[in-house]
């Protein structure tokens, strides 16, 4: 037969041997794998049926009672069901991971605006002498996004490098997907990038309605 899982998709493919069952000394139960074609609900009772109880559930058991009506048939389910409560832990800690995710982005957003409103406060005089000498929106904009662009690169940088260093620890939580899947990491970083530049852009729209004249009598 090919290769297979045995108990969870995550394993490794192992060795194994089969032996016939009536070879046990105490024979007890046996798992049995049923292919289907054609799936429907057709014929099983609507209680069953508003449970998602598959149609071939209730022909695996008719057939079964017809050979050996002492045979018990139980505990059923379907293959993704199964494959679900092989990666219940899995599912729990990406979860959890994505919700303190989130939190940990919500913070960071909440600093960088601190930290640019802060700023754009004490550079407020020479925003008013920039307006004063001419300078436009858009040039008092661009002043303060370019430090933002440059902690967010920082940031950036700093997360890769320290990922890349976390790769075999990242690597053993992951199914599915590499701990440096590309798509992954654009992902994150455009997410940050935005939610980053528009933390500072609130700040810097607001420079950009300073009155000049009482800029400059700021201290």
């Amino acid at each position: 037969m090919k290769d297979s899982k045995y108990t969870g998709v995550r394993d490794d493919i192992p060795r194994t041997l089969f032996f016939p069952l009536l070879e046990e000394r105490t024979p007890s139960s046996i798992v049995v794998y049923v292919r289907t074609t054609g799936e429907s609900s057709a014929g099983v009772p609507n209680a069953a049926a508003a449970l998602g109880w598959p149609a071939a559930f209730s022909a695996a058991q008719r057939v079964v009672r017809e050979v050996d009506s002492k045979v018990p048939v139980y505990n059923l389910r379907t293959l993704e069901h199964q494959i679900d409560q092989s990666l219940l832990n899995d599912r729990i800690v990406a979860t959890l991971s994505a919700a303190f995710g989130m939190l940990a982005t919500l913070l960071a957003v909440i600093g960088l605006y601190g930290v640019m409103a802060y700023t754009v406060a004490r550079r407020t005089r020479e925003i008013g002498v920039r307006m004063a000498l001419g300078a436009v929106p858009g040039d008092v904009i661009w002043l303060v996004m370019r430090e933002v662009l440059m902690l967010v690169g920082a940031g950036i940088a700093i997360g890769l490098i320290a990922s890349w260093g976390a790769n075999r620890l990242i690597s053993s939580q992951l199914y599915g997907v590499t701990a440096t899947d590309p798509i992954t990491i654009v992902g994150a970083a455009a997410l940050l990038c935005t939610v980053a530049l528009v933390a500072g852009y609130i700040p810097a729209r607001r420079a950009t309605r300073v009155n000049p004249v009482l800029a400059l009598r700021y201290e």
